[in-house]
């Protein structure tokens, strides 16, 4: 993919095509692609973002949809990172949210994303924060970004994001997988949709309960609504709250904090994956295993090489 000098600001001006580019840039850990970002980082910090996790089936993207409208009613403009499951095919996102949001990407002012996992845990791919920074570069008032449904490994999208909104709904279990799964943990606001069905009432008594039991006292437990996302019910009032919550911690430090450990987690992780990229392609690797498994060496022995090893690419690479 050939990027030119003004393709930076292209991205920034909003274009859509350049966007669409600049995301498949990231996905792929172009060569271009740090220089790109680089290019964008000052325009970063300004969007809300909000993540929405919540195991399968409770109607997240129908939710992630109706966010979106109201959030297009009041003037904001809204990127949308969907995360699916990989197809074992074709590499790319299996489900696809944009279908699902058919409607809303006609409009000019929402820019939709779907991403695939690509083999990551947690319920996000490595490249949603590089996504999320490209739609906030661009000008978009709002990033909403929707977790893969895999239950009890979704927390990671706290990492990516300004507030999360856990969903659950009545159905299959799902207060009792809530409860044991942590995504509780993972919460700022909680949500349970489809509360037009029976269990609702139950799950909300049984979820304050937990809430009150579970969380100390110098951490307050997350507010909790109701809607129906397929209709609009309690949207607009979740909504309301979420922006509420937004400029209550904007104005108390809470955001600069979160934005700060966020930056910590995905410092962190980015190193990670360098290393086991490097790792990957150290050829030498396979003779200090061999060395392992037959008994000349001793496995803290064998890091040690190992750790020598990465220290002299880095050295090569940076001195």
């Amino acid at each position: 993919m050939v990027i030119g000098p003004s393709f930076a600001d292209e991205v920034l001006s909003g274009d859509r095509r350049a966007l669409a580019r600049a995301i498949t840039l990231v996905e792929e850990a172009a060569p271009e692609r740090e220089a790109l970002l680089a290019a964008v980082a000052s325009r970063v910090g300004r969007a809300r973002r909000f993540g929405v996790t919540g195991p399968p089936g409770v109607g997240k993207s129908t939710l992630v949809g109706e966010l979106a409208t109201l959030l297009r009613k009041a003037g904001r403009t809204v990127g949308v990172v969907g995360v699916d499951p990989t197809s074992p095919y074709t590499g790319g996102a299996l489900l696809g949210d944009r279908i699902r949001m058919e409607r809303l990407g006609l409009d000019a002012g929402v820019f939709i994303r779907s991403m695939a996992t690509r083999g990551t845990l947690g319920g996000l791919s490595r490249a949603t924060c590089d996504a999320c920074d490209l739609l906030d570069a661009s000008g978009k008032d709002a990033v909403l970004v929707e977790s893969v449904g895999v239950g009890q490994s979704e927390v990671e999208v706290t990492h990516a994001v300004d507030l999360t909104l856990v969903v659950i709904s009545p159905e299959s279990g799902d207060s009792v997988q809530a409860m044991k799964a942590g995504l509780l943990e993972a919460a700022d606001v909680i949500v349970i949709n489809k509360a037009d069905r029976p269990g609702a009432e139950r799950m909300e008594a049984d979820l304050r309960d937990v809430l009150a039991l579970s969380r100390p006292a110098t951490r307050p437990a997350p507010p909790l609504y109701r809607t129906v996302a397929a209709t609009g019910q309690g949207v607009p009032e979740l909504l309301a709250a979420v922006d509420a919550k937004w400029e209550e911690w904007s104005s108390g430090g809470q955001l600069a904090e979160r934005r700060r450990s966020n930056l910590a987690s995905r410092l962190r992780s980015t190193v990670v994956a360098e290393v086991e990229r490097m790792l990957d392609e150290e050829a030498a690797e396979g003779k200090v295993v061999a060395a392992v498994h037959d008994g000349r060496t001793a496995l803290a022995e064998a890091v040690e090489e190992v750790l020598l090893l990465l220290k002299k690419k880095l050295e090569d690479r940076f001195c």
